[in-house]
């Protein structure tokens, strides 16, 4: 009860009389737990990354920084790594940190992530005293560092979470130990999660806030009046566009889209390369040509995004600057669609077709798949918008290959190995799940090129074969890429030395105060 008080009283603090040292984080990303080694998403990556440590964390230069371990290097070619982890890390029941929890972790997290291509190149990892542990490869694996950071490997108590329960399903994934900057206090499902400082944290000076509360609030217009009432302090991942300048210019309140370019989110219109006419490349091309980005970005989206040329977002290290995009050319769709076999019929009809869009957020998913009906009527399809009550229908259907088109956002997440590959592998079309190769797009030169970039440790060389890769799959567009997906940081303007790194607010905030 005297936890739930501090929870309320903070919650309506104003950000000038909030003298407790309580920052309360808003957010509409409720999750299923908190734990990151079994459960991909930002819901759970933001607790997550508060509440446990992992071997590394990132900077915004896209340069490894120690965190649990203070130095690492790689041996036999590439095919291990050495990680020395520091002398004074305990977990939250008092417990050190030893080379065994992380051991433990990186196995739990390559059993388990949903992101399986992350860690598929370890084989085990061999810990020859308390302070480290050396991960082997099958081959070198130049994603291994950023895979061994907040988002994706956090370093669990073995003693915890060793016991033999099913990791995805364990019990103290709801009320975890963890050794970051916060610890565990107390959890409402769907309404708060409360997060007390670490006086033990192994990094002198951090953190500086007291408490963390996460107030969860079911949809972003509830959110948004408790951030105009100054309730909230911190939202990262805004990313309802409309409610932007009313932000912008409410006294107190900052706003800023610097931080998490790692994660790299592209909004865009995925094709079922399997069912006809949408086999034939000539047919994916013409509806790419239909397609106005500048109307989408301007009109429809109000100027707050970007167009999305490729697969991999302009903030990547990997991103081809010399993509050639698909302008709007009509009388080049309507060619493509006759040499194709598409003769139209009736009423200029060629075809008819369905798009499916993401539910949720109107401005970056049923608003295209709305224009997607007159604009595509241009060159002879009848379109027929279909929404799902819910998003695990939508996921249903798409992750089973029930679909033509569909708005679908896909993240980056760092390294084309872990975020990329992903949608274009044929070895990934698995029908059923969801952000795999739903298009069941096969290119035998593409499987090629992912798999020579995904070992080859010169960076020039590995870029070299990330660019070819995206001009191809540009060209024989099994998606159309349309807008760069907006993420905003809603803010309290006296807060200082926010989480601005490639991984934004799903790595730690340790060093944010007031």
């Amino acid at each position: 009860m005297k936890k739930l008080l501090v929870f309320l009283a903070s919650a309506f603090f104003s950000f000038g009389a909030n003298a407790q040292g309580t920052l309360v984080w808003g957010t509409t990303q409720i999750p299923r737990h908190f734990n990151p080694a079994v459960q991909s998403g930002i819901a759970t990556m933001m607790p997550g990354a508060q509440i446990f440590a992992s071997p590394l964390r990132f900077d915004e230069k896209w340069q490894p920084q120690p965190y649990l371990a203070e130095s690492w290097s790689f041996q036999d070619d590439g095919k291990s790594l050495l990680l020395k982890l520091v002398p004074n890390a305990k977990f939250h029941d008092g417990r050190p940190v030893t080379s065994e929890d992380v051991a433990f972790s990186i196995m739990t997290a390559k059993a388990n992530h949903p992101f399986q291509s992350m860690l598929a190149a370890v084989e085990r990892v061999d810990t020859p005293d308390a302070r480290i542990a050396i991960v082997r490869l099958s081959q070198p694996h130049p994603a291994i560092l950023l895979a061994l950071t907040p988002p994706f490997v956090p370093v669990l108590p073995k003693h915890v979470y060793g016991d033999g329960t099913d990791a995805k399903i364990h019990p103290r994934n709801t009320s975890p130990v963890g050794s970051g900057a916060y610890r565990f206090a107390e959890y409402k499902p769907g309404e708060h999660l409360i997060l007390e400082k670490n006086k033990d944290y192994f990094i002198p000076g951090r953190p500086h806030f007291d408490r963390i509360v996460f107030k969860y609030f079911k949809d972003a217009n509830a959110l948004s009046l408790a951030i105009e009432r100054k309730e909230i302090h911190f939202t990262p991942f805004w990313g309802e566009l409309a409610m932007i300048a009313r932000f912008e210019k409410t006294p107190g309140v900052a706003v800023t889209q610097k931080g998490g370019e790692a994660i790299g989110p592209i909004n865009w219109l995925a094709i079922n390369t399997k069912k006809k006419p949408f086999d034939d490349v000539r047919v994916r091309r013409a509806i790419a040509y239909a397609l106005d980005r500048d109307f989408i970005v301007k009109k429809l989206q109000g100027g707050r995004t970007q167009p999305a040329l490729g697969p991999i977002a302009p903030a990547s290290p990997f991103y081809n600057p010399a993509l050639e995009p698909y302008k709007v050319d009509l009388a080049k769709a309507n060619r493509l669609l006759d040499e194709a076999g598409l003769k139209a019929g009736a009423g200029g009809v060629r075809h008819a077709l369905t798009v499916d869009f993401i539910p949720g957020n109107r401005e970056m998913h049923q608003n295209i798949a709305e224009y997607l009906k007159p604009q595509l009527k241009k060159i002879g399809f009848e379109v027929t918008v279909r929404a799902a009550p819910d998003f695990p229908t939508w996921a249903k259907r798409v992750g089973g290959h029930e679909f033509d088109l569909t708005t679908d956002s896909v993240f980056n997440w760092g390294d084309p190995v872990i975020g990329v590959h992903r949608t274009y592998l044929s070895s990934n079309i698995r029908p059923g799940v969801i952000w795999s190769n739903t298009q069941s797009y096969a290119n035998p030169k593409v499987d090629e090129l992912l798999a020579k970039a995904g070992v080859e440790r010169d960076g020039a060389k590995r870029k070299a074969f990330y660019q070819e890769f995206q001009k191809i799959v540009v060209d024989e567009a099994p998606i159309v890429y349309l807008n760069l997906l907006p993420y905003y940081t809603i803010y309290d303007a006296t807060l200082k030395n926010l989480p601005q790194t490639i991984w934004g607010a799903t790595a730690p905030v340790d060093e944010m105060r007031r």
